[in-house]
């Protein structure tokens, strides 16, 4: 099984007196939204981990922040600057985030709804390794 992770790049428009970055979901993404959040006030890093099923495209609005992201082939830190930086995170896609600046918003959509009982995730780095390399 391939591992889904795709970094994006969207362009910004600024000759009409405003920033503007429109993003076509139907470009980037082949499943439904059901949910959206955004995380601001990092004072630590995110916790990193991965989902069974749900799926992820992750806008970094406003500010720097850096993704931790593995997919399969080990860990990789991606920066991410502003509203033209964006990551599609698949199921089994290790990620998380740190190195935040102090004005940064990131936004999340996601494919499932939130379910608080966390069976979809995956938060032991080693137990992750293990499941990857049998996918």
């Amino acid at each position: 099984m391939e591992l889904n992770f795709k970094q994006f790049k969207f362009k910004t428009f600024t000759n009409t007196g405003v920033s503007l970055t429109p993003v076509e979901l139907k470009d980037f993404i082949n499943w439904d939204v059901k949910r959206i959040y955004f995380i601001t006030d990092f004072t630590k890093p995110t916790g990193q981990h991965c989902h069974k099923q749900e799926q992820e495209l992750f806008v970094c609005q406003r500010g720097i922040i850096t993704a931790v992201i593995d997919c399969g082939n080990g860990i990789e830190n991606l920066l991410m600057h502003g509203p033209e930086d964006g990551i599609l995170v698949d199921n089994y896609v290790w990620h998380g985030f740190k190195d935040a600046s102090a004005d940064c918003v990131l936004l999340a959509l996601s494919s499932t709804n939130y379910n608080p009982e966390r069976s979809d995730y995956i938060v032991n780095y080693e137990e992750y390794k293990k499941i990857v390399a049998e996918l």
